[in-house]
């Protein structure tokens, strides 16, 4: 999933000529789509290059704070949207109408669901996590988004952006790798998750000028992983180089 955060029209096919067939999920950043001209246009070049595209999060509940919802459905509309975030990372929302939102949305929309705080400090317990992502799930939610904010600071992630690496573990032993979508923007973050889980793990919040850089880390052609994806037998040869020399 990659986040624009107010690209133009030229931008966005530039993406889209470089590595348009690289993402699956493209997010209009938190409010940005309020103030992005040529929405609609925009919306459709991505839509037509494949993307699911989606409102932050923040914009939802912007507008469901505000008792507004048929407003944002309608504004989503507008813009050609046909995929929402339902969260609650900024307002408190009651689990069980969050989900009553979801199973209502994803009978019109392809619904992602976020779990997690915005706020530093909130801490979830590892069992709420795995109990609200798989209540979401069930709900109708095709991915559900584990919180870091673009900072890569709150939610999965420590304060200087290392993984809650005993949190993630507990809640792949209850929920599908697959069906998680990890908010990944740092490197050091992607580099953690692709030699954890592998080539293919769902990561998002990544910026439109570091994705062919992640293409390069989840195939090994980058420094950070280079090692990682070589086969056992090269790993033996280039230790017995260093050794000899």
């Amino acid at each position: 999933m990659v986040m624009d955060k107010g690209l133009s029209l030229r931008e966005a096919e530039d993406l889209i000529s470089i590595a348009g067939d690289r993402v699956d999920f493209l997010k209009l950043g938190f409010g940005t789509s309020m103030f992005a001209p040529n929405l609609a246009e925009k919306v459709k070049l991505y839509r037509d290059a494949g993307m699911d595209v989606y409102c932050g999060g923040t914009l939802f509940e912007a507008f469901l704070v505000r008792n507004r919802l048929d407003d944002y459905l309608k504004f989503i509309d507008d813009a050609g949207v046909g995929c929402l975030e339902i969260s609650d990372g900024s307002m408190v929302i009651d689990h069980d109408y969050k989900c009553e939102l979801i199973s209502r949305l994803s009978k019109d929309f392809k619904v992602l669901s976020e779990v997690g705080s915005k706020e530093e400090g909130i801490l979830i317990s590892p069992a709420k996590w795995i109990r609200m992502m798989r209540n979401e799930l069930d709900a109708g939610s095709c991915k559900v988004i584990a919180e870091a904010r673009e900072s890569g600071t709150v939610g999965i992630y420590r304060p200087n952006g290392s993984a809650h690496t005993q949190l993630i573990r507990k809640i792949l032993s209850k929920v599908a790798l697959e069906d998680i979508l990890w908010e990944a923007p740092k490197k050091t973050q992607q580099v953690w998750f692709i030699k954890q889980f592998g080539a293919n793990v769902n990561l998002g919040n990544i910026g439109p000028a570091d994705l062919i850089p992640l293409e390069c880390l989840r195939v090994g052609l980058r420094g950070d992983t280079f090692f990682h994806f070589l086969p056992e037998e090269l790993k033996q040869d280039l230790q017995h180089e260093v050794t000899d020399a």
